[in-house]
């Protein structure tokens, strides 16, 4: 199995990027969503397997203070095989001079990112317009 990383987005397959997202059940990412998140985002990577795109992740950052992470997604098919830890260790390592990382994680998967350091906020909020994301995650 031959594993790349890259942070080059240029010639990035926005078709087999929304079969990524679709493969874990996020199937509201259109090309044009993906292509506008991405391009917004000054942090990037993705992960092929033999020429084939399997996984990515974003984040967002000011360079100094702040960063988030987003959209760590691994195909269904290529998941606890440690990609996601190397997207992440990736993000975390293009930020490691940035004072603050914020990161939300998805339902189930918060051990995963406390192995790599994360921890739970005592003061974090946030808004969502989604009812169903409201109810999952906010008090």
């Amino acid at each position: 199995m031959d594993i790349q990383i890259s942070s080059d987005f240029t010639d990035a397959n926005l078709d087999e990027m929304r079969g990524v997202y679709c493969s874990v059940g996020w199937t509201k990412h259109t090309n044009e969503i993906i292509q506008q998140v991405f391009e917004a985002s000054n942090v990037k990577v993705l992960v092929t397997v033999d020429g084939r795109l399997i996984g990515f992740g974003r984040a967002m950052t000011d360079g100094f203070f702040n960063a988030a992470i987003y959209d760590v997604v691994v195909k269904k098919d290529f998941q606890k095989q440690g990609i996601a830890k190397k997207i992440m260790e990736f993000l975390l390592e293009r930020l490691s001079s940035v004072s603050w990382i914020h990161l939300i994680s998805t339902s189930g998967n918060e051990e995963f990112n406390r192995k790599l350091g994360l921890k739970k906020l005592k003061t974090g909020m946030a808004r969502y317009l989604n009812p169903q994301l409201r109810e999952e995650y906010l008090e």
